[in-house]
């Protein structure tokens, strides 16, 4: 499948390719890890997002060939994300190697975040199935879009914010992280022909384990080893990230929050005030959070009664991503 995912993604990228766009091209495939300094899988990403979509199209009972389009268009959808965020967060690395804003200029990395979307949008259309169901996925998968900028619009919008309440970190990762893997897996089930019940679990499903994926990330920005995560350890918390771990600390009103909303912090705190946090209950609350979200995605996957060698998969890749180190 994996394969056959970058062949699929390398066929749309094509359409951008031209004697006067060549390098427009060009940066959209160092981005994907394809080409330039320090190009192959490690530049490449995990490609979980299409993977959902392949995975679940066969456990729906479908080709999962005939998704391919689908898969494509949600992990360029991901990365056009992941080059206007480089932007916003003013990120200078991406995977071990320059971002694009980093190596081409703000301009030109949104004009390539723009051509990615772009084809993106491409991508879905590119599905051969009823007309119906074609544009059935083409409406998931601007919702999707739409959600998605929304949950970055809240981000950035919190980061002015020195507190918010729990609750408000559900609708920024709702959009931002969560809303996409649903899109996959409800666009994988409607590529296989599921029955609208069916497609509802699935969809489910990836939320859920969007939810999962985001909280056990959170926990890992600020105690995961940064030789595994590549990135420091101190970042989440030294740039006021509004994450699970730092909401739930600011709910308790104890030491951390005193210090928390005392105004900004020093790199040479963050050691202290992370073992703080975590003294306070913060990373085991996300972790269980993390966990109950898993086992209600699970619970969604069997609703949707998934088979075959698929349906072990998506089961174990919910599983794997719980336990991820990075």
């Amino acid at each position: 499948m994996n394969q056959s995912i970058e062949n699929e993604m390398r066929r749309i990228l094509a359409l951008a390719d031209g004697e006067r766009y060549h390098h427009l091209r060009h940066m959209m495939a160092y981005h994907l890890g394809w080409e330039g300094e320090g190009a192959g899988p490690q530049a490449s990403g995990k490609r979980v997002r299409p993977l959902l979509v392949l995975l679940t199209a066969s456990a729906a009972g479908g080709d999962w060939r005939a998704a391919l389009p689908a898969a494509a268009a949600v992990e360029l959808l991901h990365n056009f994300s992941l080059i206007h965020d480089d932007i916003e967060d003013n990120s200078a690395t991406r995977r071990g190697r320059p971002t694009v804003w980093k190596l081409w200029g703000i301009p030109q990395a949104i004009n390539t975040g723009d051509a990615m979307f772009t084809l993106a949008n491409t991508a879905i259309l590119r599905l051969e199935l009823p007309p119906e169901r074609t544009l059935q996925a083409a409406r998931i998968f601007q919702r999707a879009c739409l959600r998605l900028t929304q949950g970055q619009f809240l981000d950035i919008s919190y980061e002015e914010a020195r507190s918010l309440p729990l609750e408000a970190y559900w609708p920024m990762v709702g959009g931002k992280t969560a809303a996409l893997l649903a899109a996959c897996t409800e666009l994988g089930a409607l590529c296989a022909g599921a029955p609208p019940e069916a497609q509802e679990a699935y969809r489910e499903f990836g939320e859920k384990l969007g939810l999962a994926f985001q909280a056990l990330d959170d926990e890992l920005g600020i105690w995961g080893d940064e030789a595994l995560t590549g990135k420091s350890a101190a970042s989440d918390l030294l740039e006021g990230k509004k994450s699970l771990p730092v909401l739930y600390g600011l709910a308790q009103g104890g030491e951390f929050a005193r210090r928390w909303m005392a105004g900004p912090l020093t790199p040479e705190e963050i050691p202290a005030l992370a073992a703080q946090l975590e003294a306070e209950g913060a990373r085991d609350y996300t972790q269980e959070t993390a966990a109950r979200l898993t086992e209600e995605a699970l619970a969604a996957l069997e609703r949707a009664a998934p088979r075959g060698e698929a349906a072990a998969s998506l089961r174990a890749l919910a599983r794997r991503l719980l336990k991820r180190s990075a």
